[in-house]
C-alpha cells in the first residue's frame, strides 16, 4: 500500500490546507485557472508545505500538456526533448529545485518563456530573491507557500485517521506532540502518525507518550500547562528581558531538549534587537554570528553558542527605544494623515530644482537647518533615548548637539 502521506495528497485546491492566499476561492492561482490567464510563477517555502501538490493540481487543471523537470538531476537535452516533442506548442513545465537550474538550461528555456510557448512553475525551498537567476526570476511571479500553522496540521491529521490501516483514536496531546515533532511539515506529521499507528490495535488510543516513544525522543509534556513550545519561547524572552540569567538558561535548556533549533534562533534574533536594542548595539551581530555557528554545527554542540549569547543578553543593559519608535511611526502613518514628503527631501522635485536641497556635508558639523519630516508632523519626535545606558547616553548627547546646532542656524537665518 502507498504511504499515508502519498494517499493524503490533495487532488484539488479545496483540500489544500493553510494556503488560501494562493488556492482559496479568491487565491491568485485559483483565479488564474478560472480566468484562463496562466502565468509563469515560482512557489517557494519550507519543505512539506505543499509546493509540489499545488503545482500538480495547477498543472492538471490548466488544460495544457504538462511535464516535470528536475533542475538538479536533468539536463538541457531532457528539456529540449520535452519542448521539441510537443512541436514547440503551448506547454506547462514544473521545474523542481529551480534554484539549481544550470545556465545552459536557462538560456535554452528563456525564449519559450518570453513568447509564452512555455509556462513555467518553479519550486524551491530557498529565497528566490537570492537563489534564482535574475533572468528567470524577472519572468515569473513569486508566491510564498507558508509554513502551516498548528490548526492546519491537526486538521490534516484528523482526516488521515480515516486512511490508516487500523481504526484508532487520538488524544489532543498526541496531536500537539506530532505537530511539534514535525516542525510544522504536514508530510512529516503524517509519516509520524503512520508510524505511531503501527504499534496500536483497532480501538486503541494514540497518546502523547506513544508519539514520544515512536519518535525516539525524550518524553516531555507539551500541553498548555507545561512545556508548550511557544510558552517556553515567551518565557525565555521575558527572562532575558528581565535580566534573570538563571531563568534564561533554564528555559533555553527546555527548548534545546525539544530540539527546534530554527525557532530558538528566530526568537534570539528578535530579543537582540527588541529587548537589548540600542543599549548594546553590538549584541545583534554577536547573536547573528552565534546563530550561524549553531546552524553549522547543529545539536548537541549548538547548545554552547546559544548559551553564550543567552547569558550575554540576559546580563546586558536593555532598551526598547527602537521598537517603540518604529511602532509609533507605523501607527501614525497607518491611522493618520501625516502629510507629504517635503520638496527638499523629494528626489523628483530636487531634480527639477536642485537648489531646494541643502547638502548637509557642505555645512559646518555636516548639519543644516532643514527638517525632513512632512510639514503636518514636523514637530513629531519618535526616538527617545534612555540616558542610563552608556551607548544610548552617547546617542542622547549627540541628539542634543544636533538640535542645538539646527536651532542656532534657524535663528541665524
Amino acid at each position: 500500500m502507498k504511504p499515508l502521506a502519498y494517499r493524503m495528497r490533495p487532488l484539488k485546491f479545496e483540500d489544500v490546507f493553510g494556503q488560501d492566499h494562493l488556492v482559496g476561492k479568491d487565491g491568485v492561482l485559483t483565479q488564474m485557472l478560472h480566468k484562463k490567464k496562466l502565468l509563469s510563477f515560482i512557489l517557494y517555502g519550507p519543505p512539506g508545505t505543499g509546493k509540489t501538490t499545488i503545482a500538480q493540481i495547477f498543472a492538471k487543471e490548466s488544460g495544457l500538456d504538462f511535464y516535470f523537470f528536475n533542475a538538479s538531476t536533468e539536463n538541457k537535452a531532457r528539456l529540449k526533448d520535452i519542448i521539441e516533442t510537443t512541436n514547440y506548442h503551448d506547454i506547462l513545465i514544473v521545474i523542481d529545485e529551480i534554484h539549481r537550474m544550470k545556465t545552459d538550461v536557462q538560456d535554452y528555456l528563456l525564449p519559450y518563456m518570453e513568447n509564452g510557448n512555455a509556462t513555467v512553475i518553479g519550486l524551491t525551498t530557498l529565497n528566490p530573491y537570492q537563489s534564482i537567476n535574475m533572468a528567470i526570476r524577472s519572468r515569473c511571479h513569486l508566491y510564498e507557500v507558508k509554513k502551516l500553522d498548528e490548526e492546519a496540521i491537526e486538521k490534516a491529521l484528523l482526516l488521515a485517521l480515516k486512511e490508516l490501516d487500523n481504526d484508532i483514536r487520538i488524544e489532543t496531546n498526541a496531536l500537539r506532540a506530532i505537530v511539534r515533532y514535525s516542525n510544522h511539515e504536514v508530510r512529516t506529521a503524517l509519516n509520524l502518525l503512520e508510524s505511531a499507528a503501527l504499534v496500536l490495535n483497532d480501538g486503541d488510543l494514540l497518546t502523547a507518550q506513544t508519539v514520544y516513544r515512536v519518535a525516539g525522543r525524550v518524553s516531555h509534556d507539551l500541553d498548555d500547562h507545561e512545556d508548550n513550545f511557544y510558552e517556553l519561547l515567551s518565557a525565555l524572552q521575558k527572562s532575558i528581558r528581565g535580566s534573570d540569567v538563571d531563568a534564561s538558561i533554564h528555559y533555553l535548556a527546555r527548548l534545546i531538549t525539544l530540539g527546534d533549533l530554527q525557532s530558538i534562533i528566530r526568537r534570539l534574533l528578535v530579543i537582540a534587537y527588541e529587548d537589548v536594542g540600542l543599549a548594546n548595539p553590538l549584541m545583534g551581530g554577536k547573536v547573528v554570528s552565534a546563530c550561524d555557528a549553531a546552524i553549522k554545527v547543529g545539536f548537541p554542540e549548538a547548545r554552547i553558542m546559544l548559551a553564550n549569547v543567552v547569558i550575554d543578553m540576559a546580563i546586558s543593559p536593555k532598551s526598547n527605544t527602537a521598537i517603540s519608535a518604529i511602532d509609533e511611526a507605523l501607527s501614525d502613518y497607518e491611522n493618520d494623515d501625516t502629510g507629504t514628503v517635503p520638496d527638499h527631501a523629494n528626489n523628483r522635485k530636487i531634480k527639477v530644482n536642485p537648489e531646494i536641497y541643502h547638502y548637509p556635508h557642505n555645512d559646518k558639523d555636516s548639519i543644516n537647518d532643514q527638517s525632513y519630516l512632512p510639514d503636518k508632523i514636523k514637530d513629531k519626535s519618535y526616538y527617545h533615548p534612555k540616558d542610563e545606558s552608556s551607548y544610548e547616553k552617547a546617542l542622547s548627547d549627540r541628539l542634543k548637539v544636533i538640535d542645538k546646532i539646527k536651532k542656532k542656524k534657524r535663528k541665524d537665518d
